[in-house]
């Protein structure tokens, strides 16, 4: 007996489906490759601004936002933002985010 899938699909939708596989696996290479070629980047940026004497930013601890949020987080119009701001800085999640710069908010009023 052929199996089902063959036999319901015809080669046109078989191909199709091959095809978003292959541009799939092309589109997640490409990400990789940007990537590593950004964090190189970073770490030659990192290197130029050690040898000219530039102190490298204060990281963000989790749970708390930069100076930089926290002035457009004052803004009501412009929390969002924010929020976006923090997650760029933090690399946390858009929930995490948006916790954190509201409790900025809840402990400022």
């Amino acid at each position: 007996m052929p199996p089902i899938l063959a036999t319901t699909l015809g080669f046109n939708d078989l191909a199709i489906i091959a095809s978003i596989g292959i541009l799939v696996a092309v589109g997640a290479a490409y990400s990789a490759g940007q990537k590593a070629h950004l964090r190189r980047i970073e770490r030659k940026l990192d290197a130029l601004l050690k040898q000219q004497g530039v102190p490298p930013p204060a990281p963000v601890v989790a749970g708390e936002v930069s100076d930089e949020v926290q002035q457009i987080a004052l803004d009501p119009a412009r929390r969002i933002e924010a929020i976006k701001l923090h997650r760029e800085q933090t690399g946390c999640g858009l929930a995490e985010a948006k916790r954190d710069v509201e409790q900025f908010i809840k402990n400022i009023h």
